[in-house]
């Protein structure tokens, strides 16, 4: 399977990239980085400079095809900067459309409330967003983890980085059980 990192070039928060990007490989799949501009995307450990890692894929119009699952990554500036981007929130919402598996941490789920598609769902985040996402028509809980079978995609959402065991476990048995 090929698994979209979806992370704008600046802000995204580092360990909620390398550890899903970690349980991805570990379930023997191929992680891509997906950026809206070529070259390296630098992450953050929370307001401090940490790695930079190198783009695989440049945004493009065709969505969700070449890809098998979606993982938003969170941090602050990343999902913040990506919901002002078309590209990135209709790449988003592709996804859903395609009933292809999602999974968003942190901030990332603003990238959700962008691409409307938390209406009538259950869902997590930092817990700055619960009013964002109850405005869009979802239903926040304060939860490590939280999975949304809804129709037609399943989505995983996790609050924060001390939540990564769990996000990490749901995200791997969910995109398994998209595959199937």
């Amino acid at each position: 399977m090929r698994i979209a990192f979806l992370t704008a070039p600046q802000g995204v928060e580092e360990i909620e990239l390398t550890e899903p990007w970690k349980a991805v490989e570990e379930a023997g799949w191929s992680p891509q980085l997906v950026s809206t501009a070529p070259g390296r995307v630098r992450a953050y450990r929370h307001l401090e400079k940490a790695g930079s890692y190198p783009v695989d894929h440049v945004l493009a119009e065709d969505g969700s095809d070449a890809f098998d699952a979606l993982v938003l990554p969170g941090g602050v500036a990343n999902p913040d900067a990506l919901r002002m981007n078309e590209r990135a929130v209709a790449f988003t919402r592709s996804f859903f459309e395609a009933g292809k598996p999602v999974a968003a941490i942190c901030h990332a789920p603003w990238m959700l409330v962008e691409a409307d598609v938390v209406r009538g769902r259950t869902l997590t985040s930092w817990p700055s967003l619960a009013t964002d996402i109850r405005n869009a028509g979802g239903t926040w809980v304060d939860e490590p983890v939280q999975v949304c079978d809804a129709a037609p995609a399943t989505l995983v959402t996790s609050r924060k980085p001390d939540d990564l065991d769990a996000f990490c476990t749901a995200l791997v048995k969910e995109f398994r059980t998209g595959q199937a």
